[in-house]
């Protein structure tokens, strides 16, 4: 999920090279009866959980298309495995995706579909009651440039509140894991930490952490992007019809989601304890998911408005956005379920 990082800006390039000159399978999409799908053992991406879980996928696939998951822990990862030509879709946040379309100047990915909205909050230590409180403090985000990075110093520097990406400024921002985040915080070494559900709610429920500031507060509608479904183009050119079908899956994932939120939550906890041998508490897990908005809208507005955030900060060059969405399929299954379109503007 890092925006601007040279490292992984230098690396992404790299990727777009070799992808855009390599032959063979990879680059063409591989076979067209395997579709290989990526995502994260998160809770902001129980879509993906749920259909690999209830057998979504396979069911809407066919017995004739075989499906290949693959799961990563980081957005820069995710995306140099589209870039490679290793998987053909990943559930994904807003920033890898901008910054996979700014890389590859439009040419690599497309956003297909929405899937989780909100789930971010910014929580502090007890005695911390006001933005004001926090200068001299530290607070975590899970990485420089992320998408949590962002939309905390955005926040802060329209407070009046400057940092800075070595950890200076009027608060101090230590971009960590979020598993170490859950330690610093525990000892004291952090004030703060904007993070993602379920740490979030692990800070409030192990810690004794306060929110301070939900992000959902900060959007119009309170909704913003945190997860939403991205192809390689060159795959779903050469592989339309499992692009609806993908979609189709992803779609009755949602519903499932949101028709009964008590047996989704077991499921995508299950899914969890498969893929990391760590099932999240009972408390936690509710509190995470009624945090959590899962719907197929991508959201497109907070996409942009995310752009524009990263580019204030100074963690991204200015981009065009445009043509990043290819909604079309999923608004054809959305029609064919009796489901409102969903507009990418």
């Amino acid at each position: 999920m890092r925006v601007g990082a040279a490292l992984a800006a230098l690396a992404i390039t790299t990727l777009v090279a070799a992808c855009g000159s390599t032959g063979g399978t990879a680059a063409s999409g591989g076979s067209a009866a395997e579709v290989r799908l990526g995502y994260f053992p998160n809770i902001t991406h129980s879509t993906a959980l749920v259909g690999v879980e209830k057998g979504l996928y396979a069911k809407h696939l066919g017995s004739g298309v075989k499906l290949t998951t693959s799961t990563f822990n980081a957005g820069p990862a995710a995306i140099e495995a589209v870039f490679s030509g290793a998987i053909d879709a990943t559930y994904i946040g807003p920033n890898p995706a901008i910054n996979a379309w700014a890389k590859s100047k439009g040419k690599a990915i497309n956003i297909i579909a929405g899937a989780a909205s909100g789930g971010v909050y910014l929580v502090v230590k007890p005695e911390i009651n006001s933005v004001e409180d926090l200068k001299g403090k530290k607070i975590a985000t899970p990485q420089l440039g992320n998408t949590q990075d962002v939309a905390l110093r955005y926040w802060l520097n329209e407070k009046g509140l400057k940092t800075d990406t070595k950890g200076g400024g009027d608060v101090h921002i230590v971009p960590q894991e979020n598993s170490q985040t859950l330690q610093t915080f525990a000892t004291g070494d952090i004030d703060g930490a904007w993070v993602p559900e379920p740490f979030a709610s692990r800070l409030v429920l192990e810690s004794k952490g306060k929110i301070l500031q939900d992000e959902r507060e900060l959007w119009p509608n309170k909704q913003f992007v945190i997860t939403h479904l991205i192809v390689r183009q060159e795959w779903a050119k050469a592989h339309p019809d499992l692009v609806k079908k993908l979609l189709e899956a992803h779609v009755e994932a949602t519903k499932y989601l949101n028709d009964d939120p008590a047996g989704a939550a077991e499921t995508v906890n299950k899914a969890i304890e498969k893929l990391t041998q760590k099932p999240l508490k009972p408390e936690v897990l509710a509190s995470a998911f009624k945090n959590i908005t899962f719907t197929n809208d991508p959201i497109a507005s907070s996409l942009t408005g995310s752009a524009d955030h990263a580019i204030k900060v100074g963690l991204l060059q200015p981009v065009d956005l445009n043509g990043i969405y290819d909604l079309k399929p999923l608004n054809e299954v959305l029609a064919a379920t009796g489901q409102q379109s969903i507009s990418d503007k």
